[in-house]
């Protein structure tokens, strides 16, 4: 039953986000992309990345895709971190607790945030879970991707590779 609710719970965040989430905010490659707050993380805002490749990923304790992801992740960043990249996780589950039970399974070596509220979703146009945004070094953006699969893998390190042999020094 607690399952049940915790998915129903997680169904009901996704479809307001897709409901709620402003056009207008939505992210286009080439887009410089908005300075947010990152409630409850290691790094406050947004900007306090710039002059990093950022992969900004955001996910959520029932998201299933979410849990193939964060080892890939933890990977990437523990290879690319000294050429530059940051990979930013943003969690946006309405209870901290489901959160940091997920990472109790699913540990980060990435940076962390937690928006409840789902403001910096609502802020860059996410309609998915995960969804994540990466971004050059000047904070603009180079690629939008929904999902994650064992597939997706190559074609994300390849877009994160080409990403950070860009960024100047």
């Amino acid at each position: 039953m607690k399952k049940l609710l915790r998915l129903l719970a997680g169904t009901t965040l996704a479809l307001n986000l897709a409901l709620t989430t402003a056009p207008a905010f939505a992210l286009d490659v080439g887009q410089l992309v908005p300075d947010i707050e990152l409630p409850g993380g290691t790094v406050p805002r947004l900007s306090g990345l710039l002059g990093k490749v950022v992969y900004v990923d955001f996910w959520a304790s029932w998201c299933g895709p979410c849990k193939q992801s964060f080892p890939w992740m933890n990977e990437m960043q523990q290879k690319y971190a000294a050429r530059g990249l940051q990979v930013l996780a943003i969690n946006l589950d309405a209870k901290r607790g489901d959160a940091d039970d997920f990472l109790l399974r699913n540990p980060a070596l990435f940076a962390l945030a937690f928006d409840a509220k789902g403001e910096s979703a609502r802020r860059l146009g996410v309609k998915g879970m995960p969804t994540s945004v990466l971004l050059n070094a000047e904070g603009k953006v180079l690629y939008v991707h929904q999902g994650f699969t064992h597939q997706d893998r190559t074609e994300l390190e390849a877009r994160l590779s080409a990403a950070i042999a860009t960024k100047k020094n």
